[in-house]
């Protein structure tokens, strides 16, 4: 992107903070290597240097929503405080271009002291609005942020929710150029979270630019046109939103960009190689023997899979009412979907999941073993075994694409290991229907009473 066209440029940013070891050495560093300047000798450092970031650079254009992820401590919050100017950079530089509000942390910008109202006029002052200005957005943050009587509150007598609330709606009725949003909106209620990001689409249509750091990987698929991905204080990698959040997602679980090809890398273990087709007796649904997995009619080649191998997914049939791997199921028909797996190694309180996403990665459904209580999974696991598992339901989707991922994995106190993760690895189409708009059919009906106008 062309730095003419950005309203963003961040150039070989990097940030250096200083930790020390004794509350004295933090009072010389601040003393000491003056002196010796003054004096021309050379200077002492006192503290141990940790680099927050690391020659960090990227541009966003005018209108652009782009994501940042990234693990706790790698740099994200204080990427955003120096793009609004909170903090300065130790290299580098930083150039926007227009107005730029910030929701950095819940309360940013309030004094507790005052009332909702008083701060949404300081808030306002400090964007650059003039008091006429502020008066005729005023209506406008008040309905927005829906806080009532507390809005001549103290801000200190505030829950964090009506906090965001008030927040984020001086922030987004301002019309910025540039709004910067870190975490704040995951304080919400779901119907707020719902406003937030049909305010956020206005932005975008606007013509405003939007950062939005975020963990929820579906709110960064869904509304982030690029996303940027932080590890230990540098770049990891910049792109369209699903690549980078695969690729976090391999960060988070353990597994390296060299561990094998994102798409269908094999999970099973050297001695049972995957083959490409394996013949399945009539009478038999599924291959227990072989991972033919990727052989079946629906079968997506751009899964994306993962795991540590302790486990593998071999085999999937899909069947719709009668039809065995139908190319289109209709809305309202009963979908079974069965899967093979085989353990490759010991594997204690195994755990299936079953997941059903749009083609734009919103989750519409999900579930696993566990919370389906299926108990006689949690007996499996001996090394060598194989099992077989079906998932029944009925097809309430409406008319789209829509992706299937399995999982296996298991729990060990509050971590969960995946052994065999296929991301949208089955395609499943709903055929067109014209009873119904949205992603699902909650089979409503209608009654319509017509009234005598002359009882």
């Amino acid at each position: 992107m062309s730095s003419d066209h950005s309203v963003i440029s961040v150039r070989n940013v990097s940030k250096c903070f200083y930790t020390y070891d004794k509350p004295r050495d933090r009072l010389k560093q601040a003393i000491v290597p003056r002196l010796q300047r003054w004096v021309g000798g050379p200077l002492t450092t006192y503290g141990n240097e940790f680099w927050a970031l690391r020659d960090v650079s990227f541009e966003v254009g005018k209108g652009e929503t782009v994501g940042i992820v990234g693990r706790n401590g790698s740099g994200k919050s204080t990427l955003l405080q120096i793009i609004c100017g909170t903090l300065a950079p130790t290299i580098g530089e930083i150039e926007t271009r227009g107005r730029v509000a910030a929701l950095l942390e819940l309360g940013s910008g309030f004094n507790p002291e005052f009332t909702g109202r008083e701060n949404v006029y300081l808030n306002g002052a400090v964007l650059g609005l003039t008091r006429e200005e502020v008066d005729d957005r005023f209506d406008a943050i008040a309905g927005f942020a829906d806080i009532g009587e507390f809005l001549d509150q103290p801000v200190k007598a505030y829950s964090s929710g009506m906090a965001v609330r008030l927040a984020f709606a001086v922030q987004a009725q301002v019309d910025p150029e540039i709004l910067v949003v870190d975490e704040a909106l995951s304080v919400g209620d779901a119907r707020f979270q719902a406003k937030c990001f049909e305010r956020l689409r206005q932005l975008k249509e606007n013509g405003t630019s939007i950062l939005l750091v975020t963990h929820s990987s579906e709110q960064v698929v869904t509304h982030c046109s690029r996303a940027i991905l932080l590890e230990q204080s540098r770049v990891e990698m910049i792109g369209a939103s699903r690549p980078v959040i695969n690729r976090y997602t391999d960060i988070l679980f353990g597994r390296n960009a060299s561990d094998g090809p994102e798409d269908g890398h094999s999970c099973a273990p050297a001695s049972t190689p995957q083959e490409s087709v394996a013949p399945v007796t009539p009478h038999a649904l599924l291959n227990l023997d072989n991972d033919v997995y990727a052989s079946r009619v629906g079968y997506n080649p751009h899964e994306y899979r993962w795991g540590d191998g302790a486990a593998t997914l071999l085999d999937f049939h899909l069947r719709a009412s009668a039809r065995e791997f139908p190319t289109s199921a209709e809305t309202g028909e009963e979908i079974v979907l069965s899967v093979a797996f085989r353990f490759n190694r010991p594997v204690i309180n195994p755990i299936l999941g079953f997941t059903i996403k749009t083609k734009e990665g919103v989750t519409v459904y999900g579930t696993n073993s566990y919370l389906l209580e299926c108990v006689e999974i949690r007996s499996m696991g001996e090394s060598g075994s194989a099992a077989t598992a079906s998932v029944r339901f009925i097809n309430r989707l409406a008319t789209g694409d829509y992706f299937i991922s399995l999982g296996i994995a298991s729990r060990e106190g509050e971590d969960i290991i995946a052994h065999d993760r296929r991301y949208d690895s089955i395609h499943l189409i709903v055929e067109p229907t014209p009873k119904l708009l949205g992603l699902i059919d909650l089979a409503a009906a209608m009654t319509i009473d017509p009234v005598d106008p002359n009882v």
